[in-house]
């Protein structure tokens, strides 16, 4: 998730059943040529664990620089080659990877020579299940430690149906564990995908930020989960775009149209704890 799971984030979810948190997409390059992206982009601490680290990069130099810095205060790398966003393909990383799978390659085995912790990828499915077939046993054969396979081609908008044949075909394909993405919403979606595609694990993205309690069992966010988010938000001095946008993600289902309308325009924290004392009963006590 590009921005949305940072520390704050990964430790609310971990609250609720979540078993291995990512961080954000981070750009290899600029995180390796620049101390603000250093100081901004990854922070940690001893109970974020497991935490993987994902990266962006176009090529072996970048990653493998920038895995090596994070390496000591990781559980693992992860390279992303699922990123479907126009200005990602123009770059040459994201889903952009998905058509250079010897790239792909070169990267995982140099991050493999280069740091002791595991490295994975997280790709999409491509139209041909033959070519997704190939670029999984290329992978698996410089020694990726897992995968993670989002069921859907990078053309594809999220609101298309998952594809669990191509799921399936990955885990039946390679010898290492498999992850499966795409349209977790609830632990009945999670089910699914595990009976239908035989996968080690399910993540989600676009369910969590709705609903970060999701594999705890919950259908919408309860009030003691956002309560908490904002005690962790601002423990770890969130900034307001951040803050306001995991909470807009979290009311979705639960806040009228009207009163989304209106909070959706809080324009500082401080208005934000101020409309969620007087409207939802925050207990600002708590906050300390």
């Amino acid at each position: 998730m590009v921005r949305y799971s940072k520390l704050p984030f990964r430790e609310l979810v971990r609250k609720y059943n979540c078993d291995i948190a990512y961080t954000p997409m981070i750009l290899a390059d600029v995180f390796k040529n620049s101390d603000l992206a250093r100081e901004t982009d990854y922070s940690t601490n001893a109970a974020d664990d497991p935490v993987v680290v994902q990266f962006a990069a176009s090529n072996s130099v970048d990653l493998a620089a920038a895995a090596e810095l994070v390496a000591p205060f990781a559980g693992g790398i992860d390279l992303n080659c699922g990123c479907p966003q126009k200005w990602a393909i123009q770059e040459h990383i994201g889903s952009y990877l998905m058509s250079d799978p010897e790239a792909v390659r070169d990267m995982v085995k140099t991050v493999k020579g280069r740091v002791n912790i595991p490295c994975s990828i997280k790709i999409r499915v491509h139209p041909d299940l033959k070519e997704t077939y190939e670029f999984v046993k290329r992978a698996e054969s410089v020694g990726v430690d897992f995968l993670t396979v989002h069921g859907r081609t990078r053309r594809q908008k999220s609101t298309e149906p998952v594809n669990f044949d191509g799921i399936k075909l990955v885990k039946e394909s390679v010898n290492v564990p498999v992850i499966a993405n795409g349209s977790i919403f609830s632990t009945a979606d999670a089910e699914e995908m595990y009976s239908r595609t035989g996968v080690d694990g399910v993540m989600s993205a676009r369910g969590l930020l709705q609903n970060p309690a999701l594999f705890a069992g919950y259908d919408v966010t309860p009030w003691e989960c956002i309560e908490e988010y904002v005690r962790l938000g601002i423990g770890y001095g969130t900034n307001h775009f951040i803050f306001h946008h995991h909470l807009m993600y979290m009311f979705e289902d639960i806040m009228s149209k009207a009163e989304r309308k209106t909070f959706n325009t809080l324009s500082s924290i401080p208005a934000i704890i101020d409309h969620l004392e007087s409207n939802w009963g925050l207990d600002v006590a708590k906050l300390a």
